[in-house]
């Protein structure tokens, strides 16, 4: 069942995610600490959809080790939670390794599957090369990678991926 959170939780999240689409406000390094104030507070709320961006703000602007370490810790998260953006990106902690993760080539896969099997276009491309390369410790199998690729194709056509952390610096 899906989880409900305060009006008020729902509107900042809303709010901060709008406000990184404006020029003004993501110049001011200011701006931006407020911004992140926000989708942190709702992300710590249990909002999963701040949970996940928040996270990936962090893991991939943050400075310092625990600023990623922390971000990893939110996208994990909310990729347990069912959002299929951190669930890509739990896949490429786990390919690639990130502060406390271990790269663990079984975690990746399942992830990728998740992310994929939910409409998660690069997630399904992933597994694909994977498949058609031998890589993350899975088998050439030529059939399954075409299933994949067709899958990817198919999430191509109705996904779009929307990114306001693009225009966030964490310092």
């Amino acid at each position: 069942m899906p989880q409900t959170f305060s009006l008020f939780t729902r509107f900042e999240f809303h709010l901060a995610t709008q406000l990184c689409h404006t020029r003004w406000m993501t110049r001011s390094p200011g701006k931006q600490r407020l911004m992140l104030r926000w989708f942190k507070r709702c992300a710590d709320a249990g909002h999963v959809p701040a949970r996940s961006l928040y996270g990936r703000v962090l893991l991939h602007r943050g400075v310092s080790p625990r600023d990623k370490s922390t971000g990893a810790r939110y996208v994990l998260q909310a990729a347990q939670q069912g959002d299929r953006h951190a669930q890509y990106q739990a896949g490429r902690i786990y390919e690639l390794g990130c502060s406390q993760y271990q790269p663990n080539f079984q975690h990746a896969v399942t992830w990728y599957a998740r992310a994929g099997e939910s409409g998660h276009g690069l997630a399904a491309e992933r597994l694909a090369l994977a498949y058609r390369q031998g890589e993350l410790g899975l088998p050439h199998d030529p059939a399954r990678a075409d299933e994949w690729a067709q899958r990817a194709r198919n999430c191509a056509e109705h996904d779009v991926i929307e990114e306001p952390q693009a225009a966030l610096v964490t310092h």
